[in-house]
């Protein structure tokens, strides 16, 4: 799976994640440490990547733009800060959601639970 990691998740989890056969760009490998995020949910889609965040914001900006890409897996606070917990967390994430991931999804990662939303995310 084609992941791109944001500043709020720490760089060293990608070779772990790449050990379990993922291709990952962290932002700060691609310049976009600084950048907005909307820049970085344009690279996310150009590259074909999911975006992995624990930055809610990603989430409302998919909603508002209702687009099917790219996917978003947001780990949320109850999930650990810590690298190897992040990873274990993402490696879950894309093992019980990757085809929806490839098909366009929001996946939420909590301590107890995963919640998988496909995209576009509109208005019932």
């Amino acid at each position: 799976m084609r992941l791109l990691l944001d500043n709020a998740i720490s760089p060293k989890i990608a070779p772990t994640l790449r050990e379990n056969g993922h291709d990952v760009v962290h932002v700060r490998e691609v310049g976009l440490q600084s950048a907005k995020d909307e820049e970085i949910l344009a690279h996310a889609l150009l590259e074909d990547r999911s975006l992995i965040s624990a930055d809610t914001d990603f989430g409302t900006i998919l909603a508002l733009r209702a687009q099917a890409k790219p996917s978003f897996v947001l780990l949320r606070g109850a999930t650990s800060r810590r690298p190897e917990g992040q990873a274990r967390a993402v490696l879950l994430a894309c093992s019980m959601a990757a085809a929806d991931l490839e098909r366009g999804a929001v996946v939420v990662v909590e301590a107890d639970r995963i919640r998988i939303r496909p995209l576009p995310i509109t208005r019932s």
